[in-house]
């Protein structure tokens, strides 16, 4: 597996390395927001490849990588194109200046891929395993199959709200039951890959789903949005006390 990790963290940092050199050309970081998906793409492909593999199990697990990651992509590319540097990206820039523009190859593109080797381990260690299907891959396919329906479903409807320009909080369909539907939806992809994984014997590979847990609680997701999102929009402190912040649950009132 050494081999092969290291085979692909090259190829991860390779695929980084040409996503800052575009950025020299845009001058804009926000370009790899839409390559985090297709990391775990890199890795898939790299996997198959270099164990020349094609049973219906791999092929199927590589399938729902490459849905996430496609439809993940399209969404972030979509929000993000045409706009300004991310207010997240502007406080790093600031925070890194002069030069950024050449230190960003490691302090944005470089780390976050290498955040994606981390983050891959159930995926090449389920490449890995020969085995044939089992009652806990098919458990797995399904939690990811449907997180990836319920994420998707999430941002549709945040993107139809944002469209109306309204100043209020957005507390309908999904988002009635839950702050962050669309990080639940990311939660469940993560933890369904490591369900597939459990059977290879890695067990290190729960690293994987814990990683993107904090991720989605505490670094670059719900506590960050919400940081600032309290003070543009009059009434979220009320949905707070009201709503689940993560997990879906009926709303107190």
């Amino acid at each position: 597996m050494l081999s092969l990790y290291i085979l692909i963290i090259c190829n991860l940092l390779a695929f980084s390395f040409l996503g800052w050199v575009l950025s020299l050309f845009t001058k804009n970081v926000n370009l790899v927001d839409s390559m985090w998906s297709l990391f775990f793409v890199v890795t898939s492909i790299t996997c198959l490849v270099s164990l020349d593999i094609s049973s219906s199990r791999h092929l199927a697990i590589a399938t729902m990588v490459f849905i996430w990651a496609i439809r993940l992509t399209t969404h972030l590319t979509q929000r993000n194109w045409g706009k300004p540097e991310d207010s997240r990206y502007q406080v790093i820039r600031n925070n890194n200046e002069p030069y950024f523009k050449y230190k960003s190859i490691y302090i944005i593109f470089g780390l976050q891929a290498i955040w994606a080797a981390i983050i891959s381990a159930p995926l090449i260690a389920s490449f890995i395993d020969v085995k044939p299907y089992s009652l806990l891959d098919k458990i797995g396919l399904l939690i990811v199959l449907f997180g990836i329906a319920y994420e998707t479903i999430a941002d549709k409807q945040l993107k139809k709200f944002l469209s109306k320009k309204s100043n209020k909080v957005m507390d309908q369909g999904l988002w009635r039951y839950s702050r962050h539907p669309n990080y639940f939806g990311e939660f469940l992809v993560w933890w369904g890959f490591y369900l597939i994984s459990i059977g290879s014997g890695y067990l290190f590979t729960v690293i994987s789903p814990i990683l993107m847990t904090l991720l989605l609680f505490k670094v670059s997701g719900a506590e960050l949005l919400e940081s600032t999102i309290v003070n543009r929009r009059p009434g979220y402190n009320k949905y707070i006390k009201n709503t689940s912040a993560f997990f879906p649950w009926a709303p107190k009132k």
